[in-house]
C-alpha cells in the first residue's frame, strides 16, 4: 500500500498526561474519567480522541463515496461516533466497542444508507476496525 500522509504524536503520563502531535497542532491534556476512576478533572480521554478522529474519516470518505455517486450532501451532515471502553471477557487487558450514527438532511433514506454503506467500506478507521489490523509495538 503506497503511504499518502504519515503523522506521529507522542502522550507522556498515560491516561493522565499530554498528548502532542509532532507539529504541535495537536496539544491535548489528557485526563481520566470518573467512570474509569479518574477525579473527572477537565480534559480529554483517548477514547474521545478516536471518536473525534472516527467520525471526521468517516465523514470525509462519505463525501468521496457521495461525490463519485453524483450525490450533493449537506454541509450539515454529521457523523457521531460512540465509544466505550471496558475489560474484555477473558480478562487479560481492555477493549473498545464503537458505534456511528450518521445523519444526512435532504438526502432520501435509501440513498443515504447506501452512502453509508459504501462509506463503510472506504473510511480506513471502519477498514481497520472490520479487520483486526495488525499494529507493530516495538521498544525505541
Amino acid at each position: 500500500m503506497p503511504i499518502l500522509y504519515t503523522t506521529k504524536a507522542s502522550a507522556t503520563g498515560g491516561r493522565a498526561g499530554r498528548a502532542v502531535s509532532v507539529d504541535g497542532v495537536l496539544d491535548v491534556t489528557l485526563t481520566v474519567p470518573k467512570e474509569l476512576g479518574g477525579d473527572g478533572a477537565r480534559g480529554t480521554n483517548p477514547e474521545q480522541l478516536f471518536a473525534a478522529g472516527y467520525s471526521a474519516c468517516f465523514l470525509g470518505a462519505l463525501k468521496f463515496v457521495a461525490g463519485k455517486e453524483k450525490v450533493k450532501i449537506s454541509e450539515e451532515t454529521t457523523v457521531t461516533a460512540t465509544v466505550g471502553i471496558g475489560p474484555r471477557e477473558d480478562g487479560t487487558g481492555f477493549g473498545i466497542e464503537v458505534s456511528l450514527s450518521v445523519n444526512i438532511p435532504d438526502v432520501d433514506r435509501e440513498t443515504g444508507e447506501k452512502l453509508v454503506a459504501a462509506a463503510h467500506i472506504v473510511c480506513p478507521y471502519s477498514h481497520a476496525m472490520r479487520t483486526a489490523t495488525e499494529v507493530s509495538a516495538t521498544l525505541a
